[in-house]
């Protein structure tokens, strides 16, 4: 709509000092900042809680692409070249024009899962000044989504409403649904239709990622059941260690393939992205914790 456009716009021609606070908001909201978020709950404050918070944000991040695959909402730098920049992008080193790699405009997943995993933290934490920061954060992220120009303001309410739709989904998963085999079951199946229409990177990933959690979470229950730490330096060395082996990992199983290939939008090479995520994520959540023992012994 017209009045969307002239808003970002207007955001757009603001002071210069916009683009930190967008670029601030995206690594928040991004797969960054939202990956760390996860590993510091889960390997610094409670386990059961970061697992459970992994599944929503995996979760959100696999059932809005298959919402956005449907409506092809182009974004607003792309419907709009000459009156909208591109500030921030999906992919960096992907064209700004290139749908695949940077996705469709509605709903905004930024804007779904900044409420989604940070509200499902305070919730699980009981803090106060958690649903404070949480609230700020949802409408910060949203606002930043629009100046950065990749999503419209009904982009943003839609992405907002989704995400405490699907709070409202595990709700009731967890109230109905005892068998762990079930549960499990109609998370996957309920992401598996997108393989047939999705053709685009963040569906994949996070598909990837949902299959990769799933079993992770049931392989370090039975063979690993680390503990959680109040030590410092366990606490610093669990999430460096991860993020080392996400980047480790992630980079080696791309070896095999051509650039061109991975880079591509053929099934093949979008299930090959799904693939390599999923032993990423079961490296990172259920192998990758065995160590941790050794890490409680610095310092003793």
């Amino acid at each position: 709509m017209e009045w969307e456009v002239r808003l970002i716009g207007w955001m757009q021609s603001g002071p210069g000092g916009m683009d930190v606070f967008e670029k601030v908001m995206d690594f928040f909201s991004g797969e960054t900042g939202l990956m760390l978020l996860v590993l510091v709950v889960m390997f610094c404050w409670r386990k059961e809680a970061g697992q459970k918070i992994a599944l929503i944000g995996v979760s959100v991040n696999v059932w809005l692409p298959m919402i956005k695959s449907v409506v092809c909402r182009p974004r607003p730098y792309m419907g709009h070249p000459d009156r909208v920049k591109a500030r921030v992008l999906v992919e960096k080193s992907a064209s700004a024009q290139n749908v695949a790699a940077q996705g469709y405009s509605f709903p905004s997943m930024h804007s779904a899962s900044v409420p989604t995993l940070y509200f499902s933290l305070a919730k699980e934490a009981k803090k106060k000044w958690l649903w404070i920061a949480a609230s700020c954060l949802t409408l910060l992220v949203g606002i930043s989504r629009v100046g950065a120009g990749m999503h419209y303001p009904t982009d943003v309410i839609a992405g907002w409403a989704l995400g405490f739709a699907v709070i409202g989904v595990y709700a009731l998963l967890d109230r109905y649904v005892h068998k762990e085999w079930l549960y499990y079951t109609i998370l996957i199946v309920s992401a598996l239709p997108g393989i047939f229409y999705v053709r685009t990177n963040d569906y994949f990933t996070s598909l990837g990622c949902l299959i990769g959690v799933i079993a992770a979470i049931n392989f370090e229950r039975r063979h690993v059941n680390y503990q959680d730490t109040r030590k410092i330096p366990a606490m610093i060395l669990r999430v460096l260690g991860a993020v080392l082996i996400y980047f480790v990992v992630n980079t080696l199983l791309k070896l095999p393939f051509d650039k061109e290939y991975l880079a591509g939008a053929s099934l093949g090479a979008l299930l090959v992205r799904s693939a390599r995520y999923a032993v990423v994520m079961f490296l990172l959540a259920g192998v990758y914790p065995m160590i941790f023992p050794l890490y409680e012994r610095i310092g003793n």
